[in-house]
């Protein structure tokens, strides 16, 4: 399994990701460079991970989502690839057009860094085959810039065709996402953008291991 981690000016857990990917395929992913035009081509899976790409300027992914390397990641989404955003990668995948809504300043315009309990909301996506719906998981998250927000018309929209992946719950939303949302994928389930950090959690040597199922759900998809 080919997996191609994006690597942004400002990315500061590629790493973290380079490593689950690693552990989870038995084989060193490809660090793939903003700059670059093309995926390798032997690519089947697309993660971006977290971070302050490009510092965070104009808004959190905006510049990202236009870099050279984006053109080929949105036509492989389009084409049906499974496309991982973690973070920063989620705030990337909403300003390429893939995820719907935006990701605004946190409503208690301070920094989070903390673990806090998922609910896994729908497991139509393969993604989240590891997991029953329902399920409940303990997640860190690290943002200042994760309240997700969208219209009313496109809350029905992720409600109606079941793309609310992961939600924050009992209580432990920590940055005032409508919904409780943590988590969405698109309507065809091969992109999927979360703000909690699933490779801080899927090592041997770390709290858990909970994160594997959902890397391990990516290979699903891809296979």
């Amino acid at each position: 399994m080919a997996v191609s981690v994006i690597q942004f000016p400002g990315s500061n857990r590629d790493q973290d990701m380079l490593d689950a990917m690693a552990h989870t395929t038995g084989k060193a992913p490809h660090d793939v460079w903003h700059a670059d035009t093309a995926l390798p081509t032997d690519t089947q899976a697309i993660v971006l991970p977290g971070g302050f790409s490009y510092g965070d300027y104009l808004r959190c992914g905006a510049i990202a989502a236009r870099a050279p390397i984006m053109a080929d990641v949105i036509k492989a989404a389009e084409r049906g690839m499974p496309v991982l955003g973690v973070c920063n990668g989620f705030q990337i995948l909403i300003e390429a057009g893939l995820l719907p809504g935006a990701l605004m300043r946190n409503a208690s315009l301070r920094f989070v860094c903390k673990s806090v309990d998922l609910r896994v909301e729908s497991t139509r996506s393969a993604f989240m085959s590891g997991f029953t719906k329902g399920d409940v998981w303990s997640c860190p998250v690290a943002h200042g810039d994760g309240n997700y927000v969208c219209t009313p018309d496109m809350l029905k929209n992720l409600q109606d065709d079941d793309c609310i992946a992961v939600t924050y719950a009992g209580g432990s939303n920590p940055n005032g996402s409508v919904a409780d949302i943590a988590g969405i994928t698109n309507k065809a389930g091969n992109v999927l953008g979360m703000m909690p950090h699933p490779e801080n959690i899927a090592l041997p040597h770390q709290p858990s291991q909970t994160g594997a199922k959902l890397f391990e759900g990516l290979l699903n998809l891809a296979a």
